[in-house]
C-alpha cells in the first residue's frame, strides 16, 4: 500500500491538511476543482526556474487566494512586483473572480521545511542535472547527501526511463536512512519531476522522512494519564497544562516544580512521616538493614 499510493494523499486528514480549502455544492464542485488544477499547472509551468514547492488555494465567496511557497521569491515577485501582478491577472481570467497572490519564502526561519530537505525542490534539482547530461547515479547520490546533511532522517530517490541513453528503460533508486511509507504518523514529503532529455523523458521521484507527527488527541491523552498517575488534580478549563510527569511529592503539595538534582525517591508509610528511602532518620543516623529501632531484628 505505501509504495503504490501518494504519501500525501495516504496521510490526508490524519497529519496533513488539505491544499485546497473551500466548500462548494454539487454543481460548483467540479468547476472549482478543475480551476484549481489549471491554476497549479499555470504557475508551475510559468515559473519553472523559481523553485516552486507547493501552491495552496483558498476560496472565500467571490475571492480566490493563492499561496505560493518558493525558494526564490525574487523570481516570483519580479521587478517592483510586476510578475506577481501579471500572475494575478491571469488567475482572474481563469476563475472569473478577484484573485490575490501571496508569496511565502522558504528561506525564512519561520518556515517548517528548508529548501535543502523539500522533496519537490530536490526532485527538480535532480531533473535539472539529468538535463545537463550529469550521470544519473551521481545526481541521485548528490541529492541524497544534500538532504541528509541538512537534517533529514531518511531519503529515497528513484529515476525511471532510458537511464544513460540505454535502449531499454529501467528503474533505479538509492536510499539512506529510514523511509517508513506505511506509518501514518510519519511525515513523508513527496515530490516528482520530469527530465526531458534528448533520448527521452526520465521521471524522478523523491521521498524525504522528517520524523513522526504525534496527533494532538494522543498528546492530551498522554498528559492526562501522567497527571492522573502523579495524583495531580485536574485544573479548570482554560488553565495551563502541567504537561510532564511529576515525580516528587513536594511538587504536588506546593505546586512548584522541583529541580531534577533535588528530586529523591520518597517513601510514605501509614502512621509515619515521609522520609527518604534507605532508612535515614531525621537525626542523621542510618538504620542497619534487617534491624528495627529498639534493638530487635
Amino acid at each position: 500500500m505505501g509504495h503504490k499510493v501518494n504519501p500525501y494523499g495516504f496521510r490526508l486528514g490524519v497529519i496533513y491538511p488539505w491544499k485546497s480549502k473551500w466548500y462548494a455544492g454539487r454543481k460548483e464542485y467540479s468547476d472549482q476543482l478543475h480551476e484549481d488544477v489549471r491554476i497549479r499547472r499555470y504557475i508551475t509551468g510559468r515559473l519553472t526556474r523559481a523553485g516552486i514547492s507547493s501552491v495552496d488555494i483558498e476560496r472565500k465567496g467571490d475571492q480566490v487566494q493563492v499561496f505560493v511557497r518558493t525558494a526564490r521569491p525574487g523570481i516570483v515577485i519580479g521587478r517592483k512586483g510586476a510578475e506577481v501582478d501579471r500572475i494575478r491577472k491571469d488567475i482572474e481570467k481563469i476563475t472569473g473572480k478577484r484573485a490575490d497572490v501571496k508569496v511565502e519564502d522558504m528561506n525564512q526561519s519561520a518556515s517548517e521545511l528548508r529548501p535543502e530537505t523539500d522533496a519537490a525542490l530536490l526532485a527538480q534539482a535532480t531533473a535539472e542535472q539529468l538535463v545537463g547530461r550529469v550521470s544519473f547515479r551521481r545526481a541521485m547520490r548528490r541529492t541524497v547527501q544534500t538532504a541528509m546533511k541538512s537534517g533529514a532522517l531518511g531519503v529515497r530517490v528513484q529515476c525511471s526511463g532510458r537511464l544513460g541513453g540505454a535502449e531499454m528503460s529501467r528503474r533505479e533508486w538509492y536510499r539512506e536512512g529510514r523511509v517508513p511509507l506505511h506509518t501514518l504518523r510519519a511525515k513523508i514529503d513527496y515530490g516528482t519531476a520530469e527530465a526531458k532529455t534528448t533520448f527521452g523523458v526520465i521521471g524522478v521521484k523523491v521521498w524525504v522522512y522528517h520524523g513522526d507527527e504525534i496527533p494532538v488527541q494522543e498528546q492530551e491523552t498522554a498528559r492526562a494519564r501522567a497527571r492522573a498517575l502523579a495524583g495531580v488534580p485536574v485544573s479548570a478549563p482554560g488553565g495551563a497544562s502541567r504537561g510532564a510527569l511529576i515525580t516528587d511529592v513536594r511538587e504536588v503539595e506546593e505546586g512548584v516544580p522541583v529541580p531534577a538534582a533535588e528530586q529523591r525517591e520518597v517513601r510514605v508509610e501509614p502512621g509515619r512521616p515521609a522520609r527518604p528511602a534507605g532508612g535515614r532518620r531525621p537525626g542523621g543516623t542510618r538504620t542497619p538493614p534487617g534491624k528495627r529501632p529498639g534493638g530487635r531484628s
